[in-house]
């Protein structure tokens, strides 16, 4: 078995599709739309990895509030240490919350810690 997709709710769809594909290298689909729900998405390809969809509808507006059960992040391998720490920086730089600086963790990884346009979690590893 593998991850076939992740998919994320937001009310910023084309500030979430550049988002991923400026900073993390993703592809993106054309964008769908079901005018009949109020539907919209992207999905988004890295390499052969699991893509992520992008969604939005009409009647989803309200985003989360605090972290609470349930997906916490969605972690990106940049390949090294420097990648990490040049990431970081450019996403700083760009006005991107950093939750977390590059540090090596208790478990041994190398990562930071980011928030996309609508704050989800997003870890930058090596």
């Amino acid at each position: 078995m593998q991850i076939a997709h992740i998919a994320l709710w937001t009310t910023r769809l084309e500030q979430m599709r550049s988002f991923y594909v400026t900073y993390f290298g993703g592809e993106s689909s054309e964008k769908y739309v079901n005018p009949g729900k109020g539907f919209e998405s992207y999905f988004i390809r890295f390499g052969h990895s699991a893509a992520l969809e992008i969604m939005s509808r009409t009647d989803i507006t309200s985003p989360a509030t605090k972290e609470c059960t349930g997906f916490c992040h969605v972690a990106f391998n940049a390949g090294t240490v420097e990648a990490v720490h040049g990431l970081t920086r450019r996403l700083r730089k760009d006005g991107f919350r950093v939750f977390s600086e590059p540090r090596t963790t208790g478990d041994g990884f190398f990562e930071s810690v980011i928030g996309d346009p609508d704050g989800n979690r997003v870890e930058i590893v090596a």
